[in-house]
C-alpha cells in the first residue's frame, strides 16, 4: 500500500510517499481500506517531534473508508460496511487498522453521512462535542467562547453549542478574512484575538462569559481566564502558540469560583474509548439531523501531504484539509 511517511523530525518536506506492506488486524482490530483522512495540528506537532513518536511513523489519527477485514472477537460489524474511525495514528495510507471500540459505523443514521464529513469527524467533532458536554458540562442559556473560531473545532464547536442552547455564542480569529467564514457556523459575534477581552465584556453586559474552550495557549489563555464569570469554566485542549506556560494559582481559583479544566481526545481514547463511542453516536447523530456540517476547506491527493502541512503552518486555510486516498 501507499503511505506518507515521517522518517525523521523537521518540516514538511521530511513527508515521503513509501510502499509499505498491508498488516493483517488483530484481536479487536479493524482493517479500514481509507478513502478519506483529516489533517490536524496533531499531525504537524507529531512530524515536528513535539509529541516524539517513535520514528519512522505514518501520521494521521482520523479516517473514514470501507472495512476489508476484521479481527478476532470483532462484533457489530462487517466487511464493506463505511465507517469512520479514530486511528490515534497511521491515518495517511491506503489501508489503516483501528480499534473496534474506536470505529463507529455510518450505516446505523436516517440520513446519508457522506465519507468527506465522516473523516473530519473523530477529532473535530469530537473534541468540541466531549469539551462542551463531558467537561464544561454547558447548561442551556449559557454563553460559550470558542478561541480559533474558523479552524475545524472552532466551526464544529460554534454549532454544537447552539444545538445545545447556548444563549450566546462568540468566537475570536486572527484575521477578518477568517472572520467572513466563522460567522455561518453559529456565532452570534466574531472579535479579533487582539483585545478580544473589552469585546467579550462589553457583548455579555459586563458579566463575563459561562465557558471559555482554548487551544491557543498564552496570552490568550491567561486573557481567557480574566473574563470568566463566576463559575465560569476555561477548557484546555491544545497549545498551538508553544508560549511558555504562566502558573494558575489554585487559592485564585478557589476565590474568584472559577475553573481550569483539560480535554485530550488521545488520551480518553486509551483510557476510555466507551465513553468517545457514545459520544461519537450522538454527534453523527446531530451530523445526520443536519444540525452539524463540517466545514471542509480543501481536499489534496494522500502524495500532497506536505503540501497540506505548509498550508496549516501559514494559517491560509478555514475549516479541515483532507487528504483523498482512494
Amino acid at each position: 500500500m501507499k503511505a506518507v511517511v515521517v522518517p525523521r523530525f523537521g518540516g514538511p518536506e521530511v513527508l515521503e510517499t513509501r510502499d509499505m506492506p498491508i498488516q493483517e488486524p488483530g484481536s479487536g482490530q479493524i482493517l479500514i481500506q481509507v478513502a478519506y483522512a483529516g489533517v490536524n495540528n496533531t499531525d504537524l506537532w507529531s512530524r515536528q517531534g513535539r509529541h516524539r513518536p517513535v520514528l519512522p511513523f505514518i501520521p494521521g489519527y482520523e479516517v473514514a473508508g470501507t472495512i476489508r477485514a476484521l479481527g478476532e472477537g470483532v462484533e457489530g460489524f462487517h466487511v464493506g460496511q463505511d465507517v469512520s474511525a479514530l486511528t490515534v495514528g497511521g491515518g495517511y495510507a491506503e489501508f489503516v487498522l483501528a480499534q473496534a471500540a474506536l470505529t463507529f459505523p455510518l450505516d446505523t443514521f436516517a440520513s446519508k453521512i457522506d465519507l468527506q464529513q465522516a473523516a473530519v469527524f473523530p477529532t473535530v467533532a469530537l473534541t468540541a462535542y466531549g469539551m462542551l458536554t463531558q467537561v464544561a458540562r454547558m447548561r442551556k442559556g449559557e454563553s460559550v467562547l470558542i478561541h480559533s473560531a474558523s479552524g475545524g473545532v472552532g466551526m464544529a464547536a460554534g454549532q454544537i453549542a447552539r444545538a445545545l442552547g447556548a444563549q450566546l455564542v462568540l468566537g475570536t480569529v486572527g484575521n477578518e478574512k477568517h472572520a467572513a467564514s466563522a460567522r455561518s457556523f453559529g456565532y452570534d459575534q466574531i472579535f479579533q484575538v487582539n483585545g478580544f477581552e473589552q469585546a467579550v465584556m462589553e457583548a455579555t453586559d459586563g458579566k463575563g462569559i459561562d465557558i471559555v474552550l482554548d487551544a491557543r495557549g498564552e496570552p490568550t489563555r491567561s486573557q481567557s481566564l480574566s473574563v470568566l464569570a463566576p463559575l465560569g469554566r476555561l477548557v484546555v485542549f491544545g497549545d498551538a502558540s508553544g508560549n511558555p506556560e504562566k502558573p494558575i494559582s489554585p487559592n485564585e481559583l478557589w476565590r474568584s469560583n472559577k475553573a481550569v479544566v483539560g480535554y485530550s481526545i488521545t488520551t480518553l481514547s486509551q483510557t476510555t474509548p466507551h465513553l468517545l463511542a457514545t459520544m461519537a453516536g450522538q454527534t453523527l447523530q446531530l451530523m445526520a439531523e443536519g444540525a452539524l456540517k463540517l466545514a471542509i476547506s480543501e481536499t489534496l491527493p494522500l502524495e500532497q501531504a506536505a503540501e497540506a502541512h505548509r498550508r496549516i503552518e501559514a494559517r491560509s486555510h478555514v475549516g479541515k484539509l483532507l487528504l483523498q486516498v482512494q
